[in-house]
């Protein structure tokens, strides 16, 4: 599924805004979780200098349904998943992960042992072992 920044006025995804293709969605209770990579595409790329300089996005569901006089939706039918600047939801703000691995402390061995790998095949166990052990120690958000 693409999505856009930002949120358009209508329903309909506009491929000169797409910025993200969503890879994997799914529900946990009432939370939803996903899965997006940001494409080369000229909002792609605005998202990715965004969030190269520290600027944190948020992400926010688009789609149709009824709100009733108690403001509960039922009956919605998502179209896609916007990367917004400021979302409705509090917790809305997704973590990214390749931005954290690639500002981390240890990233310059990663990217060396990884370069290493075209030289060394026994280089390759050990890509594994740091990669696992960044991901353990990233200091992100888990819910």
């Amino acid at each position: 599924m693409l999505g856009e920044a930002d949120h358009p006025d209508d329903l309909q995804v506009n491929l000169d805004r797409v910025s993200h293709i969503i890879e994997k969605m799914w529900m946990n209770g009432n939370d939803g979780y996903g899965k997006l990579k940001l494409l080369p595409t000229p909002m792609g790329n605005i998202c990715k200098t965004l969030l190269d300089n520290g600027v944190k996005l948020g992400v926010s569901s688009r789609g149709s349904g009824n709100v009733g006089a108690d403001g509960n939706v039922s009956e919605f039918e998502i179209v896609t998943v916007d990367i917004v600047a400021n979302p409705s939801a509090p917790d809305a703000y997704p973590d990214p992960l390749y931005e954290a691995i690639m500002n981390g402390r240890r990233s310059d061995i990663i990217m060396d042992v990884a370069k290493a790998i075209n030289h060394d095949t026994k280089a390759e166990k050990y890509l594994q072992e740091e990669v696992l052990n960044m991901i353990n120690n990233l200091d992100i958000r888990r819910k």
